[in-house]
Formats: C-alpha cells, structure tokens, sequence
C-alpha cells in the first residue's frame, strides 16, 4: 500500500512539476493528501499511510521540500524522476478498443550493437506488450500504441533516427496479415 502511495505523490509531483502548501498550516501533509487524491474516489483510511510514504520519498532522496517564505515547496528530484519512469515502464499496457480500426503499428528500429542491452530490453518490451515480431528490428501491432512507444523511447534515451513509428492502412502480405489477426483475435 506505501508503494502505491508513494508513486502516486511522486508521478503527481512530476506532473505538476512542484506543489506549493502554505507553511502556516499545521496539517500541511493531510492538506497535500487531499491536492494529490482529490481527483479519485481514494479515501486514505489512515492519515499516517501517506506521511509514512511522504517521509519515506523524503528520505530516499525522491522528493526535496524547501520552504520559501510562507509556503513549502516539494519537489521531484532527478533520481525520483528516473525512478518514477521506471514505474511508468513497468505499468505500460495497450488498451483494446472495442471496435479495432483495421490499421496496423509498425515499430521500426535500428540501435546499434554498442547499444545491445538497451535494444534486447525494447524488443523484450515490445514483446511484452504484445507487439509480432515481422523481422528482428520490425514489430507490428492492430491498436493505438504511439504514446506508449514514446514513453518507452524516452526510458531507453532513443532518438528519432533509432525508432520509427507507422501506421499501415493495408498489408500485402495476406499471409502476415492473417498471422496478426489471428494472434490478436480480430
């Protein structure tokens, strides 16, 4: 339960980039619970929960609070970043539609061999998410997944000449075309 807590305060962090709490306030960790879950029907049955994950992101070095004049200041640390991404990495799913739209991702890369452990750990990703494999470097997938090629280009620190993202109308090949229906079950 910490663990979920904790990535919630810091991927909101990250989000707002910093939160800002009067100093004045002696309840400021309850009135930052109430920024951060404000949004979701989450009712934090103990108070002490989320200040136990606070203190512990504080501790970590995930989170820096600076008090400026009368407010508190918190905010993310480059390791809470990093670490926030991995998160974000290991979370990742391709939504299902309801209704597939007959188009088909191809991810294209080309990462060179002094780069290897980074290129096995995004086929391995790929794979996971349920990307076909068409060729070692090609995969291919029915739904929307251009955001979820971004988040992972970002954790590997790819750049735009090493992946290539397209949207196919139409493919020739009957026979791959019938090998991805098949596998997705459309």
């Amino acid at each position: 339960m910490k663990a979920d807590i904790s990535r919630k305060i810091l991927g909101c962090l990250i989000l707002a980039g910093a939160i800002t709490i009067a100093a004045t306030s002696p309840f400021f960790l309850s009135r930052l619970a109430e920024i951060i879950f404000k949004d979701l029907k989450y009712k934090l049955k103990n108070n002490q929960r989320f200040n136990n994950a606070f203190y512990y992101l504080k501790k970590k070095g995930l989170i820096v609070v600076e008090k400026d004049q009368h407010d508190i200041v918190i905010i993310p640390t480059e390791k809470g970043i990093k670490i926030m991404k991995r998160y974000q990495v290991l979370d990742l799913k391709i939504e299902r539609p309801k209704k597939w739209d007959g188009k088909i991702r191809i991810v294209a890369f080309d990462i060179p061999n002094a780069q290897r452990t980074k290129r096995n750990a995004f086929r391995r990703k790929l794979k996971e998410l349920g990307f076909y494999s068409s060729q070692k470097s090609v995969w291919l997938h029915p739904f929307e997944c251009k955001n979820e090629i971004k988040i992972l280009q970002d954790f590997f620190g790819l750049n735009n000449k090493q992946i290539h993202f397209f949207t196919a109308e139409k493919i020739e090949d009957k026979f791959l075309f019938e090998k991805i229906t098949a596998v997705y079950k459309i």
